[in-house]
């Protein structure tokens, strides 16, 4: 009889907190539920470059900062914003691809509720893709020059490295103190030898071109007489391109063209300011040079003649005339610039193969924007119709863009869009709307006193305001810089996210 009493006592042990007044654990309360998302899971076709997801639940809910680092997005996105707002947990996402599908992943326990005894939610995920890009032309759909510059997207110059040079008759310093290998001019201004994984790394980004910007004096005719660090161009003679020079530029055209972009070519610091400059706006220069810039022509267009059509050359830089006039130029000097031009055109023609029809780009007197200079410019003729375009270059507002302008400003404000944007609109009135497509070959900030927010909001002006009329952009180098070239990795993410988007959202 003990026995059953002792067994009966131990039933009624759990009972005798709740006979002594305590109140037993609560049942544990569900975890916010999920009530929808904005965009609808599964969305496709999005075109932005990056994207904002909310993720709406049926209470107000909260993300402790531990839980927001382990949000994720594969793909090659990252995850760059999380904040919550009563039943909204919003989850910003940038660095989106064309054509690709991601899932974001908010892991179990990631979202919390606020009542006593409340679950955690279960793991969640959302689905997306982005629209296609435009595809590059295959290698016999020979597209107009004004599809060409739909398609070419956004761009970057891989700059100071083909087209570095002495750049001083009294100071050939390259030729003087180097083996003068290909690497001693690639490296010479500060950056590594480009590779096929910096060009790559534009592509996945989202950048459909790269300008390559080569000088060509140095590497043609026979090896510079330098005397002492001097040279005297009066005995500059024979025109042959160097081949170990013309092998090295095709290898890095090469990484471009394999990776489905296009590729622009040109002829760089054989203009300019600097006293090594041999092409000049001028009569007089231009009959003695002509000779030369046609058989320099002749060269690279038949190294390059069977290649497709997302190669397109550039028949020269920003010339000047022999005043080295940035402003105020002469109706005479831009008449010179229409002759090069012209003979760009016929040599390039001349030369056969895919060159006979390969879209061509022609710059204006200076690459310049302005109204005066761009009432002048004049496509040449050619032996196929619709493959010309023409090409400009800015960095404004001036005061912005340079520190050594007077009254340098810092913040790139309402006055400065103003501006770019009366500049593009010279394009489309004088280019554009006359049937002539636009390359902006060059635009960017020369200057490390700004901030990368500011320099971003220049970026995103000329993006935008460029997107209208089709006229594909080209970042002036800073993107990828100096060392980080050689991991590769950017040196100016900012600038780099807001060009994309600018292009993403107003590129029709």
């Amino acid at each position: 009889m003990k026995l059953y009493r002792h067994l009966l006592l131990l039933l009624l042990l759990p009972l005798l907190p709740a006979a002594c007044g305590q109140k037993p654990e609560p049942a544990a309360e569900p975890a916010p539920a999920l009530v929808a998302t904005t965009p609808a899971d599964g969305t496709g076709g999005l075109t932005a470059y990056a994207l904002e997801v909310v993720f709406t639940f049926d209470q107000n809910i909260r993300v402790t900062a531990q839980a927001q680092q382990g949000i994720t997005v594969d793909g090659g996105a990252s995850v760059s914003e999380v904040s919550t707002y009563g039943p909204d947990l919003t989850v910003t996402v940038t660095g989106l691809g064309r054509g690709r599908s991601y899932t974001l992943t908010l892991p179990a326990g990631t979202v919390e509720g606020y009542k006593t005894n409340q679950q955690a939610s279960a793991a969640i995920q959302f689905h997306f893709s982005t629209r296609e890009a435009t595809p590059t032309p295959g290698p016999d759909d020979w597209e107009t020059a004004a599809a060409a510059a739909s398609h070419m997207g956004a761009g970057w110059n891989l700059g100071n490295t083909l087209e570095s040079n002495s750049g001083d008759v009294d100071n050939m310093w390259i030729e003087a103190y180097s083996g003068r290998k290909p690497s001693d001019y690639e490296t010479a201004w500060g950056q590594p030898v480009a590779t096929r994984e910096l060009i790559h790394m534009f592509k996945e980004a989202g950048f459909n071109t790269i300008r390559v910007p080569v000088t060509w004096y140095p590497h043609m005719g026979l090896p510079l007489s330098v005397s002492g660090t001097h040279w005297d161009k009066s005995g500059w003679t024979g025109t042959d391109v160097d081949p170990v020079w013309m092998a090295r530029v095709k290898e890095v055209v090469d990484y471009v063209i394999d990776e489905g972009m296009y590729c622009v070519l040109n002829v760089h610091h054989d203009t300019g300011t600097a006293t090594t400059a041999w092409l000049r706006a001028d009569e007089g220069v231009y009959a003695a040079t002509r000779g030369r810039y046609i058989a320099l022509w002749t060269q690279i267009a038949t190294e390059f003649r069977d290649y497709g059509p997302t190669l397109l050359f550039e028949s020269f830089n920003e010339m000047l005339d022999a005043k080295n006039t940035w402003n105020a130029s002469t109706h005479e000097a831009h008449g010179v610039i229409n002759q090069y031009n012209a003979d760009f055109v016929a040599t390039v023609r001349g030369t056969g193969g895919n060159n006979a029809r390969r879209n061509l780009i022609l710059n204006t007197y200076a690459a310049s924007c302005q109204k005066e200079v761009l009432a002048d410019f004049k496509l040449p003729p050619d032996s196929v119709e619709g493959h010309l375009l023409a090409e400009v270059h800015s960095y404004a507002p001036y005061n912005f863009a340079f520190d050594s302008a007077p009254n340098p400003k810092k913040v790139f404000d309402a006055a400065c869009e103003a501006e770019v944007r009366g500049l593009v609109e010279n394009m489309n009135t004088y280019l554009v709307s006359k049937g002539i497509p636009c390359v902006l070959g060059e635009f960017g900030c020369d200057s490390a006193d700004r901030t990368e927010t500011e320099l971003a909001k220049q970026a995103k002006c000329y993006v935008s305001a460029a997107a209208k009329y089709h006229i594909p952009c080209l970042y002036w180098m800073t993107l990828s810089d100096a060392k980080d070239r050689s991991v590769p990795q950017w040196t100016k993410p900012a600038i780099k996210d807001a060009i994309l988007q600018a292009y993403w959202d107003n590129w029709k």
